[in-house]
Formats: C-alpha cells, sequence, structure tokens
C-alpha cells in the first residue's frame, strides 16, 4: 500500500544551489542537506516533508516520484509484473524504471501522514505543490496509464479531457497525485511538477522576481522553468484541496 509520495526535482549539480533558494522560498521550506551528498530535502512547518531536490551530473534534469509504502519488497515486484524494470538497490531504497521509461523510487513508510498546507506568498496568493504530470508520446500513452494505475491502485479520474489527460487521484493524506498528459507528437517521456495556485498572475509575478522565466500561457495553467531550468506549471485552483 502506497502510504506517502514525494516529488523529486531533479536538477543539473552547478545549479542545485539556486533551485534549492527557489523551491525553498517559494513553500515556505527550510533546506536540509542529507547524507548522501548532492540531496537536500526541504523541512516545512506546514506538515510532514513532500519535496526533495538533487544535482545531477549529466542532462538538465527533471522530476520523478519517491514513493513510500509498508511493503517495499511486494511493491516492487508488482512493479515487475506490471513491466517495469529494477535499476538500482541503494539499501535503504530501489530506483526502478516504467515502461516508458521513467525513473521512480520506492522507500519503506516512515509515518509520514500530516499532508502539508499551502504557503501564502505576496498579495495574499496561496500555493502547494500537488501533482506530477507525465507527458507522454501518444504510442506509450496507453501503456504508461495501465502501469502506473495497476501499480498504484489509485482511482482514476477521467475528468472532461479524457482525451488529453487522465488523472490518479490517492487517498488522504498523500500529497501528490498522478497526471497523465497525452503529447500531439513523439518525443521521449518525462515528468514535470504542477503547482496549484489561487492567483496565477500574482504567483507569476512573485515567481518571476525569484528568477523564473515564462514559458507559455493557457486558459488554466502557465508553464514556467525555475532558475536551474527545470520545468514546472502554476495551475489554477484551490491549493488546501488540490
Amino acid at each position: 500500500m502506497i502510504r506517502w509520495v514525494d516529488a523529486f526535482l531533479d536538477r543539473p549539480s552547478e545549479k542545485l544551489d539556486d533551485a534549492v533558494t527557489f523551491w525553498a522560498t517559494i513553500t515556505g521550506s527550510t533546506p536540509a542537506p542529507q547524507k548522501h551528498p548532492g540531496f537536500v530535502r526541504l523541512r516545512t512547518a506546514a506538515g510532514d516533508d513532500w519535496l526533495e531536490l538533487q544535482g545531477v551530473r549529466e542532462g538538465p534534469g527533471g522530476h520523478h516520484p519517491d514513493i513510500w509504502v509498508d511493503d517495499r519488497a511486494g511493491f516492487n515486484g508488482r512493479a515487475l509484473t506490471a513491466g517495469g524494470t529494477v535499476l538500482a538497490d541503494h539499501g535503504d531504497w530501489q530506483t526502478l524504471r516504467s515502461p516508458a521509461g521513467l525513473r521512480f523510487c520506492t522507500a519503506t513508510w516512515r509515518d509520514q501522514h500530516v499532508r502539508p498546507r499551502p504557503y501564502g506568498g505576496p498579495g495574499g496568493v496561496t500555493l502547494r505543490p500537488h501533482q506530477l504530470c507525465f507527458d507522454l508520446a501518444p504510442a506509450e500513452y496507453d501503456r504508461e496509464v495501465h502501469f502506473w494505475r495497476t501499480l498504484t491502485g489509485w482511482e482514476l479520474d477521467e475528468g472532461e479531457q479524457a482525451d488529453e489527460f487522465v488523472r490518479l487521484q490517492p487517498q488522504p493524506p498523500v500529497p501528490i497525485r498522478f497526471l497523465f498528459q497525452r503529447l500531439d507528437s513523439d518525443r521521449p517521456a518525462s515528468i514535470h511538477l504542477d503547482v496549484s495556485c489561487s492567483d496565477i498572475p500574482a504567483a507569476r509575478t512573485w515567481h518571476e522576481s525569484l528568477g523564473a522565466t515564462l514559458v507559455g500561457e493557457w486558459p488554466h495553467w502557465s508553464t514556467f522553468r525555475d532558475p536551474a531550468g527545470g520545468v514546472y506549471c502554476l495551475t489554477s485552483g484551490d491549493p488546501a484541496t488540490d
């Protein structure tokens, strides 16, 4: 059973400090370097931690989920049966790969159970990182959604845009849900972080003042790059319930 999910932000090692400063500021968190070099956890007083960053030596980085479970061996076995692959055993955690080539990690639950509250920024805006969006080519989409639905056991929410998006909704208090986006073109699968936001224009002004760069705007979300180049979206919603 999945008890908790962290969003892991992978950033180029030379830009890790910039990313840590940005994400700590917009979430009201305190950076806490971990025992493994290049790993920084964001400690929050608003609940249990759910964000961590790591420096990567090659490539632009990205995002991946860390999944905390009761029975790690059983969960990993289910991942293999569903089409996943084990890449590495680090002792305290394992790294696996989904059928579309997306990495994720599993670890034994440590009693995280307090869902973090939204953080308030300038002008009364509130926000909370709440969702990992899987960006998938048409040929990968159905297989990847099936893999994650089988592995998590979460409820499938097709919503009003089922041709383009479906969502897997966990049970409370898990703080991160999964959204799957069917892309218009073939390209390698990737994951980006979505941040639920009460006021996108106000949050945009705040984030740009901290070094974020606008990539594009749509009716219900805006896409940015953080100061380390990582892609994320501000989505219109209620951070207290999303």
